[in-house]
């Protein structure tokens, strides 16, 4: 647990605070459309509408009229020791332009290796090397995107023997080095603090609030010895409990649920970000108890 700083001091309002929102998914754009559901925002995944025009930008467009956007990658594979994709990144430019979403974000991991794509999220060696890497490519992007980047903390499966640095120190060095802003996602937290054998709040503990533009909420898959982070399944109860711990510890930030894969009706995500609204009510008015001033 993080160590306790007694306060009566309630959590401020943040400016950038968007609400609750959901990950814009195809089977429900006709609902959205024609149902308006009280959703904050969605989160678009970025890839999805790098296309030339067609259906999924008009429903892009008519979206976007009614609701805040933000948008998120899963190609940018910033810690790759490839040259950056420059053909991807005026794709993403283009696309962030004609969006103006009110954030960018992608993960904090690479894609693939000499020129291969793996089509999966694979971690990072936490050096100082990798940093000073990382660190480079992410001030080339910001610099040619004309705006911060925000990256996601990674569900992991494996540790590397070389990484002298826990993942929230890389995090943390990252933001401070480079001005990009971080998406805490609760559930690959708890994934990987399963998968590796770590106090889940230690990782609350070490990061630096300021940084953090967004939460994510997502299902996982419990295969007894380890876990994977499929988002198919609903928010576990251990996940909602590191949320509101997390809620007390930075107060309000905006978050996501996030579904990719079974995909229920929407008025079962609708019920699920409910219950995420009331999770951050109750832990919010409790207040901080562990803020660690950086």
């Amino acid at each position: 647990m993080c160590p306790d700083v007694p306060t009566s001091a309630q959590p401020q309002p943040n400016p950038s605070m968007l609400g609750f929102g959901l990950g814009l998914r195809t089977p429900h754009f006709e609902q959205i459309l024609s149902d308006s559901p009280e959703v904050d925002f969605f989160e678009i995944v970025s890839e999805n509408f790098m296309v030339a025009g067609g259906k999924p930008h008009y429903y892009l467009n008519a979206i976007g009229e009614r609701y805040p956007l933000v948008m998120h990658g899963v190609s940018l594979s910033i810690g790759s020791v490839d040259p950056l994709n420059w053909e991807y990144l005026q794709q993403l430019r283009y696309l962030s332009n004609k969006v103006q979403p009110a954030w960018l974000s992608d993960h904090l991991c690479f894609t693939g290796i000499a020129g291969v794509n793996s089509h999966d999220l694979l971690p990072l060696p936490y050096t100082e090397e990798a940093l000073t890497h990382v660190a480079n490519r992410v001030r080339q992007v910001q610099d040619y995107l004309q705006r911060p980047l925000v990256l996601e903390n990674v569900s992991t499966y494996l540790e590397y023997r070389d990484s002298s640095l826990r993942e929230w120190e890389f995090l943390n060095h990252l933001a401070n080095d480079t001005g990009c802003e971080i998406l805490l996602d609760i559930n690959n937290i708890y994934v990987s603090a399963r998968n590796h054998g770590f106090d889940p709040e230690d990782f609350l503990c070490g990061i630096e609030p300021h940084h953090i533009r967004q939460i994510h909420l997502a299902g996982h898959t419990d295969n007894g010895d380890h876990l994977i982070d499929t988002h198919d399944q609903p928010i576990a109860a251990a996940v909602f409990s590191l949320y509101a711990s997390a809620l007390r510890r930075f107060g309000p930030i905006s978050t996501l649920l996030e579904r990719d894969d079974n995909i229920p009706p929407l008025s079962e995500l609708i019920a699920e970000l409910n219950s995420i609204r009331l999770i951050a009510k109750q832990s919010l008015s409790q207040g901080r108890t562990h803020v660690v001033t950086f």
